[in-house]
This record gives structure tokens, C-alpha cells and sequence, in this order.
């Protein structure tokens, strides 16, 4: 009887550690799976800004339990379940930007002033400090993760940006989830696709271009990048062919900074 309960208590403790080493992410995925729908190339999304405005107590909720994790709670995960969690703070704080300013804008970019662009608000409350979006994007996650892939996951409301996903990022799924929506910009013809000879590009290589780099691979521009993953780029064998043999240039396109929402 007292081996059976010392087998309990060890049993215990390692389900509590295991709990403690992850951080629960479903009243999120319940919320984009609701508000969030794919459109039907398969390659974007819309958002129902209406309804996340009748969840608002379940998104406030889901962002207090964000501000809840203290920084050693935080560091005692693994990177992967590190990572989905700044992705999917960074997600909701921004569509909870959106709704301060909704329906009356038109972008997100309506939410700035002179000083700051809404993205250099502190607007987020985590670790115990009022930091901005770009905070979690740049000194958060860009300092500390060398994962090119964020690029495809963070959404800054924009139809130019990155689809919203229609779930929540897991950190046991998330290499899958990252690469998936790596795939699904590239192979997006709106945000990437070959005129003449020309690749005409998302803005996003631009901003980011440092990034993309990738020493492994010798990768120090984005053309290369775009010819390492050519198998991912969704046009007829012949455009395949001339990016894989590099005859192209770079063209980036205009951001359509217009909100991302459902019409």
C-alpha cells in the first residue's frame, strides 16, 4: 500500500511538472476558429472582426491569462513552446488593437500618431512590463529564435500580411505549423509570383531581408532563398524551372495595408 502511494505522488508531481512546462492555448484556438475562415484558394483568411467583438470577454480573458506567466514560468519551457506563445500573444494583442479602433478604420495603420506606428504602442501587458507589439517581435522573439518561419506566422491585420492561421500555434505542433505556413505564403500567387522575368515578391523580403539569410545553406540573398525553396512556389514547371536556374530578378510589391477583414 505505501509503494502504491509513493508510485502516486511521483505520478503526481510529474503530471503537475508536465502541466507547468506548457501553457494552454485552447480558449485562443476556439476563438480563431470561430472568427477566422479561409478563403477558398486555400491561401488566405479573413477575419470576422464583428464576432471577436462579441467575444470580447473571452479574447480580454485569453490576454490575462497571457500576463499571468511570470518570466521564470516562461524560461522553463522548451523553445518550441516558447515560440508559439509569443506567436500567439503577438496574434491577439493585435486583433485586440484592432477591435479599440473597429468598425471606424480602414487599416491598423489608422491606430498610429506621429510618434508611434500602433506596432510601437505598449499596448501588451507581459512579464510584468507594458511593452509594444514590436517588442515581442524584434527583442522577444528575433533576439532569441533564429526562425526565419515567424515571418509567415505573425499578423499584423493586414491583407498583405501573412494569413491569420485558423488555430492556435502548439508548441508539440509547431515545427509542422511553421512550416506550413512558410509554404502556403510562398505558393500564395497574390504575395509571390513570376512576371516575365521578374519575381515579384512580398515587402516582407524587404523589411526582413537579414532574416532569410540562412549560413548552412550559404544563403545571403533572397533570390536564393526563393531558388532553396522552389518546390514550394506554385506555378507551372516551366516558371519552376527558371526559379530554380535563378533567371530572375527581385521585384518587391506594394503593401496593401487595408484591414483583413471578413465582407
Amino acid at each position: 500500500m505505501y509503494r502504491l502511494f509513493i508510485i502516486f505522488v511521483f505520478s503526481f508531481i510529474s503530471w503537475t511538472q508536465a502541466q507547468a512546462d506548457t501553457f494552454d492555448h485552447s480558449a485562443w484556438d476556439q476563438l480563431l476558429k470561430q472568427h477566422v475562415y479561409e478563403l477558398s484558394d486555400g491561401k488566405t483568411t479573413e477575419v470576422d472582426y464583428d464576432g471577436f467583438v462579441e467575444d470580447k470577454i473571452k479574447l480580454t480573458n485569453y490576454l490575462n491569462t497571457l500576463s499571468a506567466i511570470n518570466k521564470s514560468e516562461f524560461e522553463n519551457w522548451s523553445e518550441d513552446e516558447q515560440l508559439a506563445f509569443l506567436i500567439n500573444a503577438y496574434n491577439a494583442w493585435t486583433v485586440n488593437l484592432v477591435l479599440t479602433g473597429y468598425p471606424k478604420i480602414d487599416s491598423i495603420r489608422d491606430l498610429g500618431n506621429i510618434i508611434f506606428t500602433p506596432f510601437g504602442k505598449d499596448i501588451v501587458s507581459l512579464f510584468g512590463e507594458q511593452i509594444s507589439l514590436d517588442d515581442i517581435e524584434k527583442d522577444l522573439i528575433l533576439n532569441n529564435f533564429k526562425e526565419s518561419r515567424i515571418h509567415f506566422a505573425l499578423n499584423c491585420a493586414s491583407i498583405s500580411c501573412p494569413s491569420l492561421k485558423t488555430e492556435a500555434y502548439d508548441g508539440e505542433r509547431l515545427e509542422k505549423q511553421l512550416h506550413d505556413q512558410m509554404a502556403t505564403f510562398l505558393s500564395d500567387k497574390k504575395r509571390n509570383y513570376l512576371d516575365g522575368n521578374n519575381l515579384r515578391v512580398s515587402s516582407i523580403f524587404k523589411w526582413y531581408d537579414d532574416d532569410f539569410e540562412d549560413s548552412d545553406a550559404s544563403i545571403n540573398e533572397i533570390e536564393d532563398y526563393f531558388i532553396k525553396h522552389s518546390e514550394l512556389f506554385d506555378s507551372s514547371s516551366a516558371d519552376t524551372q527558371k526559379i530554380k536556374s535563378g533567371e530572375f530578378k527581385i521585384k518587391f510589391l506594394k503593401y496593401d495595408w487595408n484591414l483583413n477583414k471578413r465582407n
